[in-house]
């Protein structure tokens, strides 16, 4: 049987900067949830305009009721105030679940600079310009993008020290199109089974680098992030496979003191109705979909953050937690 709510509710989610999956998810669910819930019920989507921490904030401080981000890796840190999130704790997060989603950070640069590794680059120490996102302490992207690079031993001012620079931008669209214009001489972003990505690797403007197995263990001993390393055959001219880090999976969160009947039914319609949304990104191979498919419900129970009380009473109903 389908749960339904008497009453009404009014909540407000938020998405992405507003055409991309977060707001195209907000948008499922939101439907989903009204179709269920009081007569009056209602969901306003309001997007970000900065990295996505904002999100977090605004989840935390009570002023919205759900959002989304990504990658699942770094949320726990939000809890105790850690990492991008020192001053900003946000003790009261709770996931609904995690959505899949198989992305990775890599680094590409242009081939006529002649660099193959992370080696060959510490060793000419080329005057890059490097297009990503900031480092502003708002976006994810721009965090993780500085520790990737510290860890292979370029932090900021070794970079800067060759004479190169980040040409920075919020979002990854932005900074793919900078290398397909050639403004840059690389690019170091997340997004990997985008049109963007495949664009300038297939077509000859960028090469990527392998991430160094001593830099891929120094993020998971020092942050807990995680290696994912791109198959050959990945790109069509991609032959042997590229050692990368990790930025998969999305996360709903919301408050640990949303109504529990609210939680409930937001997560039922999460997984009960997955194929609403699955079906809007049958139209890309699964490596190539922003949202993995098919989507597995023990793994949207798994979260790396704790479930609310009523997403837990969901999968314990469906058989989905012990």
């Amino acid at each position: 049987m389908q749960p339904a709510l008497s009453r009404s509710y009014h909540l407000r989610f938020v998405g992405d900067w507003g055409q991309a999956n977060f707001h195209r998810i907000c948008s499922w669910l939101c439907e989903e949830f009204c179709k269920r819930a009081g007569p009056r019920s209602r969901v306003a989507i309001w997007s970000i305009r900065a990295g996505g921490i904002e999100a977090i904030d605004l989840v935390q401080e009570g002023e919205v009721d759900l959002c989304l981000v990504t990658p699942a890796m770094l949320m726990p840190a939000a809890l105790t105030g850690q990492s991008i999130f020192q001053g900003r704790a946000a003790p009261n997060l709770r996931s609904l679940a995690v959505l899949p989603q198989n992305d990775r950070m890599v680094l590409a640069l242009r081939p006529d600079l002649g660099i193959r590794s992370f080696e060959e680059l510490r060793s000419r120490r080329p005057a890059l310009r490097i297009a990503t996102s900031r480092n502003d302490g708002t976006n994810f992207i721009g965090y993780i993008s500085r520790l990737f690079m510290a860890a292979h031993g370029i932090d900021e001012a070794t970079l800067a020290a060759w004479g190169g620079s980040y040409v920075e931008d919020t979002n990854p669209r932005d900074s793919l199109a900078r290398m397909e214009a050639g403004e840059v001489d690389g690019v170091l972003q997340e997004a990997i089974m985008t049109p963007w990505w495949a664009r300038i690797v297939e077509s000859g403007l960028a090469v990527p680098l392998s991430a160094e197995p001593s830099a891929l263990a120094r993020l998971r001993a020092d942050h807990g992030f995680p290696a994912n390393a791109l198959p050959a055959g990945y790109w069509k001219n991609l032959e042997t496979p590229v050692e990368a880090l990790d930025f998969s999976d999305f996360l709903v969160l919301v408050r640990d003191d949303m109504d529990e009947e609210v939680a409930h039914l937001l997560t039922w319609c999460l997984v009960e109705t997955r194929e609403a949304i699955e079906r809007q990104y049958r139209h890309l191979p699964p490596q190539r979909s922003p949202l993995s498919y098919p989507i597995d419900p023990a793994r949207m129970a798994r979260p790396s953050i704790a479930l609310h009380a009523g997403a837990q009473r969901y999968y314990r109903e469906a058989g989905l937690l012990a």
